[in-house]
């Protein structure tokens, strides 16, 4: 499995996504063609039951300072960047969301992202991780196998709108 590590992207933190995270979450899925797309009450039911915290569901955001500000503030004003939205059952998990915001792609974040999950489910005693892709998201398929996900089948008619195929992938852990 690939590294990375956290010093890749310096200015960004990592950390686990709460209830005032759901519109910049809301307005980073809408930007991403791709993502799956979630109802503000789906987002406000896992964080209403605590779900995002439970040992059975992982929220993470990757947060940065916004480089777009061009006046020095002692304060540095932070924004979501990216997030990843995953369930467990048993020892396997699935990863449902990853979506990274547009203007910080092929800068490591959604590979942190990705890295700092699948280091959360190894703590956790995962055995491994699944998840299904859109069959013509070409980046997000190269970016899955490089973190060593393995394409393990299909599902016809999966994804609604635009209909399309999904692609299956799995991660071993053990």
């Amino acid at each position: 499995m690939p590294k990375c590590s956290k010093e890749s992207v310096p200015s960004l933190q990592l950390r686990r996504a709460n209830n005032a995270d759901i519109a910049a979450m809301l307005e980073l899925e809408h930007q991403s063609l791709t993502a799956a797309h979630w109802s503000r009450q789906q987002y406000e039911g896992m964080f209403a039951t605590g779900d995002s915290g439970s040992p059975s569901r992982l929220i993470l955001v990757a947060e940065g300072i916004d480089e777009l500000r061009t006046e020095v503030v002692p304060d540095a004003q932070h924004r979501i960047r990216a997030f990843l939205v995953a369930h467990r059952v048993d020892k396997e998990w699935e990863l449902e969301n990853i979506v990274v915001a547009e203007e910080s792609r092929r800068q490591g974040v959604g590979t942190r992202l990705l890295f700092e999950f699948i280091e959360q489910a190894l703590t956790g005693g995962a055995a491994a991780i699944f998840l299904e892709v859109r069959q013509s998201n070409q980046p997000a398929r190269a970016f899955y196998r490089r973190a060593g996900f393995v394409e393990i089948g299909l599902r016809k008619g999966y994804y609604v709108s635009p209909p399309e195929d999904a692609i299956l992938y799995r991660l071993g852990l053990s």
